[in-house]
């Protein structure tokens, strides 16, 4: 019994690793299928500056509320902890790194998956559980090139930005606790960070993190509506593996990123 126990509780670990490797081949199948038939997006622009609006200028709030409290918080914890090496001049290099490099990158893009990739998810999703992609179809038009793939560009155009504002909100929270609030020096906060940080290497490299961000948030959230059974329960459980999944890839996504980005510095 404990071995029919035991090789029973390796064949459904083996079922499920292999259900999740089918099903990120199949999003990756699905966002060369995106690309492939993008054209159309590139022709008749406003579609993607309307998904753009939808998907990045509605999540302005919650990025920008979210930044300035983040960086507050970094500008308190930082404040309290260089205080006890006699460094407290430097929280703004801490604040500024902490969010270009990680914080400003992953975190908007939590977010971004939490608020907008949900969205994509249900509206795509209750296109097809209202037969709207089939009529397309029969209308010889493509629901890719005609709904997924401004929702997937509109996506990815608007990622990069919200982390740079996310970025940009969070350093005025930190100046505004660690120079107003508790009285750090405004010359060595700005001067301290303006020397550490660095165009290439942090700048950049936030940004290329933020790029890789929006396209995994994107291709996962156009798929899993796209894939989604026609009823309001599947709708429901397309949004919840979306969140899930995104959340899951953005964070195994920053870690191999930031190894390799670590590795070129030296």
């Amino acid at each position: 019994m404990p071995l029919d126990a035991t090789l029973r509780g390796i064949r459904q670990v083996g079922d499920r690793t292999l259900r999740i490797v089918e099903r990120v081949g199949a999003t990756v199948a699905f966002l060369g299928l995106t690309l492939a038939q993008s054209a159309t997006s590139f022709r008749r622009f406003g579609l993607v500056i309307r998904e753009i609006f939808y998907a990045g200028v509605q999540s302005l709030i919650i990025i920008l509320v979210s930044g300035l409290f983040v960086g507050m918080v970094l500008g308190l914890q930082g404040h309290e902890t260089l205080q006890n090496y006699g460094s407290e001049q430097s929280v703004g290099v801490l604040v500024a790194l902490s969010l270009v490099r990680e914080l400003g990158p992953v975190v908007s893009a939590l977010l971004f998956a939490s608020r907008a990739g949900s969205a994509i998810t249900a509206e795509i999703g209750l296109m097809k559980a209202t037969e709207q992609l089939s009529a397309m179809e029969m209308m010889a038009v493509s629901p890719i090139s005609r709904v997924v793939a401004p929702r997937f560009w509109g996506g990815v155009f608007s990622m990069p930005v919200l982390a740079m504002l996310f970025s940009a909100m969070g350093i005025v929270g930190g100046f505004l606790v660690a120079v107003v609030v508790i009285g750090v020096d405004d010359g060595a906060f700005w001067s301290q960070m303006q020397a550490a940080v660095d165009f290439r290497h942090d700048i950049v490299n936030g940004i290329i993190k933020s790029v890789v961000f929006g396209i995994a948030v994107s291709a996962i959230a156009t798929f899993e509506g796209y894939e989604a059974p026609p009823t309001a329960e599947g709708v429901s459980g397309a949004t919840t593996r979306t969140v899930v999944s995104s959340s899951l890839a953005i964070l195994a996504l920053d870690l191999v990123m930031t190894a390799f980005m670590l590795k070129g510095w030296n």
